[in-house]
């Protein structure tokens, strides 16, 4: 079983990712729309492209079930993932010259993101849900993705203040050591912690269609498909319109509107970490009822941010953008915490199998609601002012929460608490 400190190395691996993937979704994602003047679908289609991509997960997830050593996945997910984010990052550079040939570079860029972060998270989470003992799986999902959202924090804070002013040559500097770091963060933190580990098994014989099928056939793991992909759908719908939304309706530069996506994720943090304190720690509350906190919680924010756009750049954006954060935070680990809990629970040998079938509903959610926010955007732009086009996506983005709060209610169990949704306590 995972040592604390093996636990803790394993949650360097969620920060390298997230340190790169934040670089995708709102750096790039805002120079595209703000700096070259492209419409907002177009990164909604290159983020849903690596979102979609990540419908391999289930088979990434499997693959590492039936033969073990999820080492070398994380590893070669990691190198595919810097490599697809240094690419993205060089296209923005060719688009002013040759719109066709940045996008085709952007299109094989995206593709490599989405089968790295697929390969590399869901191998991880599989390796940490096999490899931790019952009475610390609850602590674990909450150290890694705390790890995570300081990751993606973190880098989003440090790139704000180091990219403005604003050049393309600064811009690849600054995306290519970030992803050489992550990348060798993430060998030296996974090399040789799967030795003598339960997770390395023999071969499974087992096709893969048939073991997926025996995932969906459990009742539990059917509706915890169903909920993340509802949930996550508000949850991402605002990711690739946000920094847009501060450039455009606030007057925001590259680096406000980057340190604003740090801000966010700072609430995040917080949000995660209360949760971990309240539920894990002290073992207040049941998950049910963190759940539906944060999923009404980030509905209400979104409303706020909404009626801030026609004040204009005198609004408080950054506050309101904190507590959406802060809510979003205590939503999404109390569900990590079911997640992993869950995870065990079922046929035998399966545990990739259902955190990939999880993360992909995760990403098939996130693909659909960071396209659909971006879509929605630029047909209301085409009659209504910056602020009310995209306020009113907002809105929308909240009442999905609201939906999501209702089917939490409906399916999760008031009488157990956090603490004992962990197998074996």
């Amino acid at each position: 079983m995972l040592s604390w400190f093996q636990i803790v190395r394993l949650g360097f691996v969620q920060m390298a990712l997230g340190a790169i993937v934040v670089l995708t979704t709102s750096t790039l994602n805002r120079v595209m729309v703000v700096e070259l003047s492209l419409p907002a679908i177009l990164p909604g289609l290159l983020v849903g492209l690596h979102y979609g991509i990540q419908l391999t997960r289930p088979h990434w997830g499997f693959y590492s079930d039936a033969g073990g050593h999820r080492t070398r996945w994380i590893i070669g997910g990691m190198i595919a993932l810097g490599t697809g984010a240094f690419s993205a990052a060089l296209a923005l550079l060719v688009f002013p010259h040759s719109f066709a040939f940045g996008l085709t570079i952007s299109v094989i860029a995206y593709t490599f993101i989405g089968l790295g972060v697929g390969a590399a998270g869901t191998s991880m989470l599989a390796l940490l849900a096999t490899t931790t003992h019952p009475d610390r799986r609850a602590a674990a999902a909450t150290i890694t993705w705390l790890m995570m959202i300081f990751g993606i924090a973190m880098t989003a804070g440090i790139v704000g203040q180091l990219i403005d002013p604003y050049t393309p040559a600064l811009l690849l500097k600054i995306v290519a050591s970030v992803c050489v770091i992550a990348v060798a963060t993430s060998a030296l933190a996974v090399l040789g912690i799967e030795r003598k580990l339960v997770a390395v098994r023999e071969t499974d014989p087992t096709p893969f269609m048939e073991g997926l099928k025996e995932v969906w056939a459990e009742r539990k793991a059917r509706n915890f498909t169903i909920f993340v992909f509802l949930s996550m759908t508000a949850y991402f719908m605002q990711e690739l319109i946000l920094e847009p939304y501060a450039g455009l309706v606030f007057g925001y530069t590259p680096g406000q509107s980057t340190s604003l996506s740090g801000a966010q994720n700072g609430g995040v943090f917080l949000g995660m970490l209360t949760v971990g304190i309240m539920a894990t720690g002290l073992k207040i509350g049941a998950l049910r009822n963190w759940v539906m906190v944060g999923c009404l919680g980030s509905a209400a924010a979104l409303s706020l941010i909404a009626g801030l756009g026609p004040v204009g750049p005198s609004a408080p954006l950054l506050p309101a953008v904190v507590i959406l954060g802060f809510f979003n935070g205590m939503f999404a680990v109390a569900a990590i915490g079911s997640m992993m809990a869950l995870a065990g629970d079922g046929v035998e040998r399966r545990e990739g199998t259902r955190m990939g079938l999880w993360g992909a509903a995760q990403a098939i959610a996130a693909g659909f609601g960071g396209l659909l926010g971006a879509a929605c955007v630029d047909v209301l732009r085409v009659r209504l002012p910056d602020s009310q086009a995209f306020g009113t996506v907002f809105l929308v983005e909240a009442a999905i929460f609201l939906a999501a709060t209702a089917m939490a209610a409906k399916i999760m169990d008031r009488k157990i608490p956090t603490s004992t949704l962990v197998p074996g306590e």
